[in-house]
């Protein structure tokens, strides 16, 4: 049997191509790939520590790898991380091949977490600083190299292009890939100094992807497209309702030369390729017993959340006397409710894994955001130890956090247990939708007053939802707070003088949660940045001046306001019908302001014209990704506020397909005009404020364009039209 991990190539360099090269081969291995930490099968360090000996690998040609910690699920995550190591390191981005790093918490997991996890735009944020030191202390050690070989001082040599030069001989050189059998000698220098910012080259620059060529040329692999000598395809049907199990499996009308195996809550068929194990499952006659979850359906359990939300919640933050304020308010207090549901996240490349259970364990192929979870999910289903699973961790064709989840594993190795030799196991789009962890539903209840001088006098802000870490952990809240319920809700970027934040878990019986691209804040934003433009109308006042009056205490933020309101034209003339809405917001380490241009039709749907956003995410990698990951998130926001809906009926999920859990289509999609505001302060994440700042943009811009108030997502066609009264 053949395997990826053998064949595949990215560049010119594969994994396993370096794994073979050596300095003690003298094949001139420079940094890492020789350590016996990176093979799995080696000891692993007890304790973290970003190691630089375990990142960079350079080949006597010249040719230089990476290995990347964090996924690439299409954000451009190998290319920016790419960029900070080569730049550092000065070498010829041509010359560079960025491999997924294996999954070793220990020397590659984030220096904020000490464990590997893509998600959270964490990324940049996360290695923009200790990646440059990698590159930086390789760059030392090929200097030092040099200056051993030549005996000179170090000081005297400088680099470039992945050649370390003598100018006071004649400008002699030496190429890395001549000098790595000795560099891979020295000690890892343990104080480096980091490129000035003029002298950067890579970081800061539209430099070109380096997984786009062989996403084009059909090489690059994600975990659907594992294939290998003796593979097996396995589909499989779940319990559709949470907790169910398997009554009974009328097989009568199975197809011959095709495997059933039977769980107690999964049905899998196996059979030469995709087709024939569909038609298979297919063929089935299936019932469940879905226990007491099958008795739930969408309207007991948004009945259950609106109850809980009306109870007090456990305090976040307090800012002030909010219940002083609020209670002499009168006339000028408001009392409001806003509403998300439940989401799926329904990436391109359904779930997968590809698995073969062997020698006390398993070898897996497929793509995760949390590759060490991963393994010790498939380690804990074998009852095993994790040094007995070999994970080739593929890209991603779509994460947007439901693959932080490993229930994909789980369910794959537990299907392949029963089969003998290598399977992978496909979900169906229906099964992907059906099965998915959910973005949870919400319900904010929330009340605000006006000082007389027109300003925000007081806030409060209860969030009713479920924890997604709660589901994911087995354990109750520490003090019944959920941190990663609160961000976007608690920052008080506007300067509020009482503002309290409180927390109550509504817990779905029917579904299981899961983190869905931009976490709270695609809850939070949009509670908060719909009520300030209630309360910008309630003050007689302009949504955007409104909001620049409470942003003197965020000077970027309202930079960026100032900036959008600009570049969309702000208070410009518009058709009739026709309106704009901002959404001013600072999350994830980023401050991103956002105008949306919307009409709404006689018949009650909506149209977005156009979209400008001005972001100022600190110090980036590369404007094209930061753009592209604005732009991207921004459709997957506006996908959400028009078309997103999860409901249930006697416990199971409702929707299926893409005919019934719409997604924007190319017709629909709006102009974006993205703006950066460059500034040298730390990075923030990109990946999902585009994704908040959509749908408040939206509800907000349909509010000026119709004077109707939306508190409820996804937007309701029949309020808009007139055919129903909000």
């Amino acid at each position: 049997m053949s395997s990826p991990a053998e064949t595949s190539e990215t560049g010119a360099l594969s994994r396993r191509t370096f794994l073979k090269v050596g300095t003690a081969a003298g094949g001139g291995l420079m940094l890492g790939f020789h350590l016996p930490a990176f093979a799995q099968e080696a000891a692993k360090p007890a304790k973290y520590v970003l190691n630089p000996n375990a990142f960079i690998a350079i080949a006597p040609d010249g040719k230089v790898a990476f290995q990347i910690p964090q996924e690439e699920m299409g954000q451009g995550v190998y290319t920016s991380l790419s960029q900070l190591l080569a730049d550092e390191l000065d070498v010829d981005f041509a010359n560079v091949t960025p491999l997924p790093a294996p999954p070793i918490d220990a020397l590659y997991g984030s220096p904020r977490s000490h464990r590997m996890s893509t998600g959270g735009s964490t990324s940049i944020r996360s290695f923009y600083t200790a990646l440059r030191q990698v590159g930086a202390s390789g760059r030392a050690m090929m200097v030092q190299a040099a200056a051993q070989q030549w005996k000179v001082d170090p000081a005297t040599l400088r680099t470039e292009s992945g050649q370390v030069i003598d100018d006071a001989h004649g400008g002699r050189k030496l190429s890395y890939g001549e000098l790595a059998p000795r560099a891979a000698k020295l000690p890892a220098p343990q104080d480096v100094t980091l490129k000035a910012d003029k002298d950067l080259k890579l970081i800061g620059k539209p430099v070109k992807r380096l997984d786009t060529p062989d996403k084009v040329n059909g090489k690059a692999q994600y975990g659907i497209d594992v294939r290998m000598d003796g593979l097996k395809i396995a589909t499989l049907a779940a319990s559709p309702v949470v907790g169910g199990k398997v009554a009974h499996v009328d097989s009568s009308k199975l197809p011959s030369g095709l495997q059933l195996v039977v769980l107690d809550d999964i049905v899998a068929v196996v059979g030469p390729h995709y087709w024939a194990a569909k038609k298979g499952l297919d063929s089935l006659a299936i019932s469940w017993n879905g226990g007491d979850n099958g008795q739930y359906d969408s309207a007991k359990m948004w009945r259950e959340i609106r109850e809980t939300a009306a109870e007090d919640g456990v305090l976040a933050k307090e800012d002030g006397d909010a219940k002083k304020t609020l209670t002499g308010a009168g006339a000028a207090k408001m009392d409001i409710a806003y509403e998300l549901p439940f989401l799926s996240h329904a990436p391109m490349e359904p779930q997968n894994f590809t698995v073969h259970v062997k020698d006390g364990g398993c070898e897996m192929w497929g793509g995760s955001q949390v590759q060490t979870s991963a393994v010790a999910a498939a380690a804990k289903t074998l009852d095993t130890t994790p040094d007995k699973i070999n994970f080739h961790n593929q890209m991603l064709g779509g994460g947007f956090g439901r693959r932080l989840d490993t229930d994909m594993v789980v369910k794959s190795v537990r299907v392949a247990q029963k089969v003998d030799g290598p399977v992978k196991v496909i979900w169906s789009r229906e099964e992907d939708i059906q099965q998915d962890m959910y973005r949870p539903a919400y319900r904010n209840v929330m009340s605000a007053s006006l000082g007389k001088d027109g300003k925000i006098a007081a806030w409060t802000h209860r969030i009713a939802g479920g924890a997604v870490s709660v589901r994911m952990s087995g354990k109750p809240l520490k003090g019944g707070l959920d941190r990663g319920s609160l961000e976007g809700a608690t920052e008080n970027s506007n300067g509020i003088p009482n503002f309290p934040v409180e927390y109550i878990e509504a817990p779905p019986k029917a579904l299981n949660v899961g983190y869905w691209r931009g976490v709270a804040p695609n809850n939070n934003v949009f509670a908060t940045e719909s009520l300030m433009d209630e309360l910008a109308l309630k003050a007689g006042k302009d949504p955007v001046a409104f909001r620049l009056a409470h942003l003197d205490g965020a000077p970027r933020l309202k930079a960026a306001v100032e900036q959008v309101a600009q570049r969309s034209n702000w208070g410009g003339k518009l058709p009739k019908r026709a309106g704009r809405g901002i959404c001013a917001q600072f999350c994830f380490g980023t401050y991103i302001a956002t105008v949306c241009e919307a009409e709404v039709d006689d018949n009650g749907e909506a149209k977005i014209r156009q979209v400008h956003a001005v972001i100022d995410a600190g110090r980036i990698v590369n404007p094209d990704t930061l753009m592209a990951q604005v732009q991207g998130g921004l459709m997957f926001g506006f996908t959400a506020a028009l078309y997103g809906d999860i409901t249930v009926k006697d416990g199971r999920v409702q929707q299926r397909n893409f005919n019934d859990y719409r997604i924007m289509r190319m017709n629909e999609a709006p102009p974006i005009d993205v703006h950066i505001i460059l500034t040298p302060e730390a990075s923030g994440g990109i990946g999902e404020p585009g994704c908040t700042a959509g749908p408040p943009s939206l509800v907000n811009a349909i509010a000026a364009a119709t004077g109707i108030r939306l508190r409820k997502l996804p937007i309701d066609r029949d309020i808009l039209a007139g055919r129903k009264i909000a």
